[in-house]
């Protein structure tokens, strides 16, 4: 009976200290907003995360939470209450993190562009101020 508590509290502790990953209400309103600007990246499928939930630490594995995904292999087939959701938040967190640094790429291309558009008398000032700021309001997450 100590050998079992003792791994209970184990297994709660990994679990704990492995966290889980998902999205807060501005980094959801964010993920929509570069949806709509046409930068989000989808690297994994929430969906299949969750699916992938049902194995033993499937959806936890495939969103790369190392300590949850034994947890959750440990303590099947009670995870499957959890593993799915997680799968399918972590999934969404990775989803959201490649799409920032995506279009902060992009935002830093089209910068660049414009600056040599500038330095080649291509444009005036007023339209490099003008485009700039487009640029900037597009890319404002």
């Amino acid at each position: 009976m100590k050998k079992l508590g003792a791994c209970l509290v184990l297994l709660a502790m990994t679990t704990v200290s492995s966290g889980c990953a998902s999205l807060n209400s501005v980094q959801r309103a964010e993920y929509q907003s570069m949806k709509a600007t046409g930068v989000a990246i989808e690297e994994k499928q929430p969906v299949l995360g969750a699916a992938l939930g049902i194995l033993p630490g499937g959806g936890s594995f495939y969103t790369r939470q190392w300590g949850l995904g034994v947890a959750d292999v440990l303590l099947w087939p009670m995870s499957i209450a959890w593993d799915p959701i997680a799968g399918y938040q972590g999934s969404e967190a990775i989803n959201y993190d490649v799409s920032r640094a995506h279009a902060k790429q992009v935002k830093q291309r089209e910068m660049r562009d414009l600056e040599q558009q500038l330095e080649s008398n291509s444009i005036t000032q007023v339209e490099f101020n003008s485009k700039r700021r487009a640029i900037d309001e597009r890319f404002d997450f």
